[in-house]
């Protein structure tokens, strides 16, 4: 549940957004680990003076087990009059030998390490540093149950310095001993440290958010870039595309989609032109053809010429029929079926289909294929290759030849259709334009399997060169 609320949340943020949080994160993390480093380093302090402490107490303890009279009851004023005296001689002796830092360099330096103490007798002043008695403490249970910090104030022991202490508090008979150490403060490194990780925390925030409004500033111009391709797209401009990389990296996916989508939408355009083109060359002359049967047959009396005359009308529309079928099954995606298809075996077969009506204008077809394969739609190719033989034949001059080769060539499989008619005067078509010869319909199964088809001269004459990519 947490997970998809999150999930939802962090759907709904933009770029920008998710910067500035991490930048936020981010400086959030750095003060987080500047605060328990510096608990760290403030309890292994008060552990180091506490272990200082415990080892006063016990010298302080040894050198008092050895004095008798110690017990409750038997303590006199006497007695805790001579505390004070030992008290004072018992911490210039331990300091000097350890090199303990003293009460004088404390309170000007503030360095730690300072040992404060306190006896009281059960009559008598106490000797020793009231203040550890009567100033608030806190319980350090983590470094025993007898252990304490206590706070002290400016003029408790130093005049015009507060410090800290850990401060041992324990019994020997019946005197109450508390011995201390004073910590040493964080000191002039941790305010450094202190205030390089919040330069730190605040040159990242700086960052993340001049990140987020350079973020902010490439995704507009990116967005603005895919609107304005889609609202082209929109009106029927479909020319407009969107930079694909190097204006924002996160959009980069995003335009390679949209860029492919226009792309096909150009290419269904194309198609949809190209089919109608394709349509009207197709339908023109059979209708034309079964029109003058018709009006033919209405005027002849001979049986025998009607009926051949209505059954070349009838195969004018049975041929306009299939046309039609074909057509629809192309827009239904019938046929897409990609297959191998023996590219030299279809130019046979073509050539030998319009054979005998080259014969009758003495036409010769010429064959001149060598081994090659192809992937495609086996009823496209066929189609688009009759339909350059069946243009090839109809302007080709009486006595003239047409050529019909297939090779494998570097790039792919080569197909090429050529002619002596009349060319197109050394320009080649457009490709929206059919020119009478069905070219639309072909260069759109040329798009299909991936290839080109080019037109130009043949001297004299056409070639017509499809290439099927590899």
């Amino acid at each position: 549940m947490i997970g998809a609320r999150f999930r939802a949340w962090l759907g709904r943020r933009t770029l920008a957004q998710l910067s500035v949080a991490v930048g936020v994160l981010a400086a959030l993390a750095l003060t987080g680990s500047l605060v328990v480093t510096g608990l760290a380093v403030r309890a292994e302090q008060r552990k180091q003076a506490a272990l200082a402490a415990l080892a006063d107490y016990a010298a302080m303890a040894s050198k008092l087990g050895g004095d008798a009279g110690l017990a409750e009851g038997s303590v006199t004023e006497a007695d805790a009059a001579y505390f004070s005296t030992w008290l004072a001689a018992f911490q210039d002796g331990p300091a000097a030998a350890q090199n303990e830092v003293t009460l004088e360099e404390t309170c000007r330096t503030g360095r730690g390490g300072a040992g404060v103490r306190l006896i009281r007798a059960p009559v008598g002043k106490p000797a020793g540093l009231a203040a550890l008695e009567a100033a608030p403490a806190t319980r350090l249970p983590g470094l025993g149950d007898d252990v304490w910090a206590v706070h002290l104030a400016p003029g408790e022991l130093c005049p015009r310095r507060a410090v800290d202490v850990v401060v041992v508090a324990k019994s020997v008979g019946a005197l109450d001993i508390r011995v201390g150490r004073v910590v040493a403060p964080m000191g002039d490194a941790w305010i450094w440290a202190v205030i390089t990780v919040a330069g730190a925390a605040g040159l990242i925030l700086i960052t993340a958010l001049a990140g987020a409004v350079i973020a902010r500033g490439r995704l507009t111009v990116g967005l603005d870039a895919v609107s304005g391709a889609l609202e082209g797209a929109a009106v029927g401009d479909l020319s407009r595309r969107a930079p694909e990389e190097g204006v924002a990296p996160e959009l980069d996916e995003l335009t390679r989609h949209v860029n492919r989508t226009l792309d096909r939408l150009d290419e269904l355009m194309s198609w949809l032109r190209d089919s109608s083109d394709q349509l009207a060359h197709d339908f023109r002359t059979p209708l034309a053809r079964a029109t003058a049967r018709l009006e033919a047959l209405e005027e002849e009396a001979d049986a025998g010429e009607r009926r051949r005359l209505l059954g070349e009308a009838r195969a004018d529309l049975g041929r306009l029929s299939q046309a039609m079928a074909e057509t629809l099954m192309l827009r239904d995606g019938q046929a897409w079926a990609f297959e191998r298809i023996d590219l030299a075996q279809l130019v046979r077969a073509t050539a030998e289909l319009y054979e005998p009506l080259a014969e009758t204008r003495g036409v010769t077809v010429r064959v001149e294929v060598e081994p090659c394969a192809i992937l495609g739609v086996r009823s496209l190719v066929q189609r688009a290759l009759v339909n350059l033989a069946d243009n090839a034949v109809k302007f080709s001059p009486d006595g003239g030849m047409v050529t019909l080769t297939a090779r494998a060539g570097a790039a792919g499989a080569v197909l090429t259709v050529a002619d002596q008619g009349p060319g197109f005067g050394g320009e080649s078509p457009a490709a929206g334009e059919s020119h009478g010869m069905g070219l639309p319909f072909v260069r759109a199964v040329m798009r299909r399997h991936g290839g080109t088809l080019e037109v130009g001269p043949a001297d004299p004459g056409t070639v017509v060169t499809a290439t099927f990519s590899r």
